[in-house]
């Protein structure tokens, strides 16, 4: 098995509501260690950027108004197999198909306040991280 990072963000419905502390604990009940994190308010540009690849989609436009809304938690995770874990503890992007156990089946409020986001592969988590950590913000 490879230890790896991964990118994650707590979205604004989560900070909102206060559960920033839940969901890594959570994520560290899972094995992954959070390595880097800082609580931000994502810019209308950050958020255009970072979700650039879904400019053409029709939801584009909600989800930065969504991400710009309030403060985010973006950390970087790292563990055996980090990306697929993370992925394992969100849960479905839907939160009506998400497994019993996950951060969206318990916190999620919608599919686009699903509270968390996280890289879905190794290559994008190292894009994603980059986006918003130097190296030297990373401590394991």
């Amino acid at each position: 098995m490879a230890r790896e990072q991964t990118f994650s963000i707590i979205k604004p419905d989560a900070t909102r509501r206060n559960l920033t502390g839940k969901i890594n604990a959570m994520l560290e009940d899972a094995g992954l260690r959070i390595v880097a994190q800082k609580r931000i308010h994502m810019s209308q540009a950050q958020a255009e950027s970072f979700y650039g690849v879904h400019r053409e989609r029709p939801f584009f436009g909600s989800l930065v108004e969504f991400m710009t809304s309030g403060p985010v938690v973006v950390q970087v995770l790292e563990g055996e197999n980090a990306v697929l874990k993370n992925r394992e503890v969100m849960g479905a992007t839907n939160p009506e198909q998400a497994d019993e156990g996950t951060i969206r089946k318990a916190f999620a409020e919608s599919i686009e306040a699903n509270s968390v986001h996280g890289s879905d592969s190794p290559e994008n988590a190292v894009i994603e991280i980059a986006y918003f950590f130097s190296g030297t913000e990373i401590v394991g």
